[in-house]
């Protein structure tokens, strides 16, 4: 319908995200708070100690492999396309919350702290939960690792038919729009890089071709299989990634990034509670439709993928350290992305340096190259940005087909190459579709419609998932106390046994001393007897 009517579609694409915006949007940040909320009590209540895979399970990374795929779980597509346009949008129009920052002044701060909002704590939690959940009922249950597995406290086998199905369908719908939404994002962002580089033009049919071809690549990674196409990728694309991060610090405002890191922290943690439950309420304004409310769809729509990813990885761990380990590295490794390409962009927009304001006026896919611009070797720097977005193209649609082949196929993980391969192919077409369609618009729409209703699914989730640790935990520490009471019998048993066989040695050595003594007055009386005899037999 889209690509038959594409004036029509985009017009139902931005008032559908007004509508579900406007009506819906307390809900979607009320949903993300309960993320929250219930990962810290998970992690600190006396379900942080149950371990994933049972009492007796070895984590199979070191702590520092696992960080380090934490990591690669957190880099992607977004924070390339976003760490420059996101500070530099709200430079120029701040969140409405922030009422006494006036455009283009020390809006800096309150431009970093939205940033920050929005790739922080919330997704993380969001996928913390989810991961714990597909890994907890994965490992410790022996389930498939698939949604449906979340909801076996409340359907109990029912997961296994009708309802099983429809909760795997939903998440296959959120997990492609989250995919399509950044494939279609990094797609703009390659055709801006080209435009920047060679002069090619920006528009849908250039950006169209170029889903086809880094597609065709994720194609070919798809079928070298996960060591030799995905694993590889992810390994070469993390250590371009941070070259890149580094030669900005090092060649950008060095210590302005830095100061800026520490003081930016400190205003986001004293504004969090109020950005974590503001929606507009008392304003005419709809700003968090395009950020925030996008956002967290997005994030919920992505928590499948992301969270089966985690899952995998961390078997081993307690509640504790993986909730802990999952929010807090990711976190912490986005708010230095941030700091470095958004402090670097805010430090030149303000000093007049470069105009990035005009560029992600004109487009938000341009402002990463903009911002290089004014950096040393910056063609070499715009060649580099490329490669990344497309390396995270291909390993995203790589992975992503993996993940939504997992769930279609009820959890088996040797599907057939040519089934990854429809997926991967979908994933292109559809955010081929939603570009023709809209844009930027039609990807951000995407998401909200798949993960409104899939927010749904996701809060059902944590109450199954409590009533699942409930019973984890219940079970262990009624084998404990029923092992404790063993060993208490066992220990007492012991003592009394002990005790048993210390009388009767006690007796034993007594009735030998007597049994001695009895000798010594028996041997004294034969002795007596002889002499006599003996003297008898003389005088006889």
């Amino acid at each position: 319908m889209t690509l038959l009517f594409p004036q029509q579609a985009e017009t139902f694409f931005v008032n559908t995200l007004d509508v579900i915006s406007s009506n819906m949007g307390w809900f979607m940040i009320f949903a993300a708070n309960i993320f929250i909320v219930a990962g810290l009590y998970f992690a600190f209540s006396r379900y942080g100690s149950i371990v994933i895979g049972g009492k007796k399970a070895k984590p199979e990374f070191s702590r520092f492999a696992w960080y380090d795929m934490l990591l690669s779980a957190g880099m992607g597509i977004g924070l390339l396309f976003w760490s420059v346009a996101e500070p530099i949008n709200h430079l120029g129009n701040p969140s409405p919350m922030f009422d006494s920052v006036a455009p283009n002044s020390p809006a800096a701060q309150s431009a970093m702290a939205s940033t920050f909002f929005h790739w922080g704590i919330h997704p993380w939690a969001i996928y913390a939960v989810v991961g714990l959940g597909l890994a907890f009922f994965s490992y410790n249950k022996g389930l498939p690792l698939t949604i449906r597995s979340l909801f076996y406290p409340l359907i109990g086998n029912k997961i296994y038919g009708f309802w099983g199905n429809i909760i795997d369908i939903l998440s296959v719908l959120a997990t492609l729009m989250g995919l399509a939404t950044s494939l279609g994002l990094g797609v703009s962002q390659v055709n801006a890089g080209l435009n920047n580089l060679f002069g090619i033009s920006i528009n849908t049919t250039v950006q169209v071709i170029l889903i086809v071809v880094i597609t065709g690549f994720a194609t070919i990674s798809v079928i070298m299989g996960l060591d030799g196409g995905v694993k590889r990728l992810s390994e070469i694309n993390m250590v371009l990634a941070g070259v890149f991060l580094l030669f900005v610090l090092i060649t950008g405002p060095t210590v302005y990034i830095l100061s800026g890191f520490t003081q930016n922290i400190g205003y986001f943690a004293a504004n969090f509670i109020e950005m974590s439950t503001w929606t507009e309420t008392f304003r005419d304004s709809n700003w968090q439709s395009t950020w925030t409310i996008f956002y967290w769809s997005w994030w919920i729509s992505w928590s499948p993928f992301v969270g089966m990813f985690i899952a995998r990885v961390s078997k081993g761990r307690t509640v504790k350290e993986f909730i802990v380990g999952v929010v807090l590295i990711p976190t912490a490794i986005s708010f230095v992305w941030m700091s470095v390409f958004g402090g670097t962009a805010i430090f030149q927009e303000m000093n007049g340096i470069a105009d990035l304001a005009s560029a992600v006026a004109i487009d938000e896919s341009l402002a990463l190259f903009a911002m290089v611009e004014s950096l040393p070797y910056p063609q070499i720097l715009s060649f580099v940005g490329i490669v990344l977005v497309i390396v995270f193209f291909v390993t995203s649609a790589d992975s992503g087909s993996l993940v939504v082949d997992h769930l279609t196929s009820g959890g088996k993980l040797d599907s057939p190459i040519p089934q990854r391969i429809f997926w991967t192919a979908i994933a292109g077409v559809i955010a081929a579709t939603l570009l023709v369609g809209g844009g930027l618009s039609a990807l951000q729409t995407a998401s909200v419609i798949t993960g409104l209703p899939f927010t749904f699914i996701l809060l059902a989730m944590i109450y199954s998932l409590y009533l699942g640790l409930r019973q984890e935990f219940l079970i262990e520490r009624a084998v404990n106390q029923k092992l404790q009471r063993v060993t208490d019998d066992h220990i007492i048993n012991e003592v009394i046994q002990t005790r048993v066989q210390d009388e009767a040695l006690v007796e034993a050595v007594a009735e030998k001393l007597a049994e001695e003594e009895r000798s010594k007055s028996g041997k004294s009386s034969v002795t007596v007897s002889e002499k006599e005899q003996e003297e008898l037999n003389k005088d006889q």
